[in-house]
């Protein structure tokens, strides 16, 4: 058994998702299980080198899991030949400016979304990339998770018949700061350092309405922000610039109608944080992150609307639940596992900065519509 050492500049690792979801539950999960093996003889251990702005969280962090690497100083990690790959979860607002220069280093870039502020900023860096010669990749984590594994397994396997509408459901109250702690970073609810819902969820949306049913080829949205006034993280009030909630309706080629709401300041009466019912003509099914429930048309229920009785039928208990039939690992770790694989054997892989690029312009497009008030195209892009 042969081990190749990956060397990995990880930006932004002191925040929530670079922490817990890319250092502690992908790259050091894959070391605890002994490496990357590929099936060929070759096992990839991946070696992080953490980078950020505080010395002392990042000391921290390095002491905390046993690491030896941590720099402050992005330009000489870049410069470091034995670094193979950039990995960036830093605010967005900072991330096309990193992602430019470790292109130019020629290191491989694999990134959290949305890739930059802009589409033309996003496009900018996939064709960078691209003439750089690097391998890049983009988080696009849902599809990794059980919940939509499944519902996937059923659109490929023809249980919806002509599939109609998708409907989503996202979103937790977030504390305001003042007498509860928020559960996300101050930044978020500041329109000026790239907060705001569109901009976090509409590249979530695009990739799982692009993967599961189709190219999105319109988006008529409001974006709205319901609580104007937070405390940050030393408890002072601030102006919440940014939208905290979006409730968008998109088109997918093939006439199907996705609807999906999404919120900071909606209280839980779901079975999770996000759930996306599909309907067809044949059959429906409500995924989350990790369940998936079906009703067959051949079991479907005959409802009648009479509002002067109570109702007697318990709903839920009139779908049947997907099996697993498989074990499913972290979904960010999956996504990292198929990453490092084309990294180092070239395997296909197409969430890459094109497919982060989308992303982008359905948020851009989103806001756009929002202001306007009116329904928009998505135009198709390429490089």
């Amino acid at each position: 058994m042969t081990r190749n050492t990956v060397r990995i500049a990880m930006n932004g690792v002191t925040g929530r998702m670079g922490h817990r979801q890319h250092l502690v539950r992908s790259i050091l999960a894959l070391r605890e299980q002994g490496g990357l093996d590929l099936g060929d003889g070759t096992v990839l251990w991946p070696e992080p080198v953490l980078v950020g702005r505080r010395a002392h969280a990042l000391r921290a962090l390095a002491e905390r899991y046993g690491l030896t690497e941590w720099s402050t100083d992005l330009d000489a990690v870049l410069a470091d030949d034995t670094v193979d790959i950039y990995f960036d979860a830093q605010v967005t607002a900072a991330r096309e400016d990193a992602l430019k220069k470790a292109i130019a280093a020629g290191k491989h870039v694999y990134t959290e979304k949305p890739t930059a502020t802009g589409l033309d900023g996003a496009l900018q860096l996939a064709r960078l990339a691209e003439a750089a010669g690097v391998r890049h990749g983009v988080v696009q984590d849902k599809i990794f998770l059980p919940g939509l594994l499944k519902l996937k397994r059923l659109v490929d396997g023809g249980f919806f018949g002509r599939i109609l509408s998708v409907r989503g459901e996202f979103g937790y109250w977030v504390f305001e700061g003042d007498w509860q702690s928020a559960q996300r970073p101050s930044w978020n609810y500041r329109a000026e350092d790239g907060g705001g819902i569109v901009v976090d969820m509409f590249p979530h949306w695009e990739y799982v309405l692009h993967e599961l049913f189709g190219r999105v080829t319109s988006v008529q949205a409001l974006a709205t922000t319901h609580i104007p006034r937070r405390w940050d993280e030393d408890g002072r009030p601030y102006a919440a610039t940014a939208d905290d909630a979006a409730y968008g309706i998109f088109e997918i080629e093939g006439g199907i109608v996705a609807q999906i709401n999404a919120s900071w300041a909606v209280r839980v009466h779901r079975d999770e944080l996000v759930e996306f019912q599909v309907d067809g003509t044949e059959g429906s099914a409500v995924a989350g992150l990790r369940r998936c429930r079906v009703q067959h048309r051949s079991a479907t229920p005959r409802p009648v609307w009479n509002p002067d009785v109570p109702a007697t039928e318990v709903f839920r208990d009139q779908w049947q639940e997907v099996p697993d039939n498989t074990e499913f690992d972290n979904g960010f770790k999956a996504q990292w596992e198929l990453f490092l694989k084309h990294v180092h054997t070239g395997a296909p892989y197409h969430w890459d900065l094109l497919a982060g690029a989308r992303g982008v312009q359905l948020a851009e497009l989103g806001l756009k519509s929002s202001a306007e008030g009116r329904r928009l195209e998505v135009p198709e892009i390429t490089l």
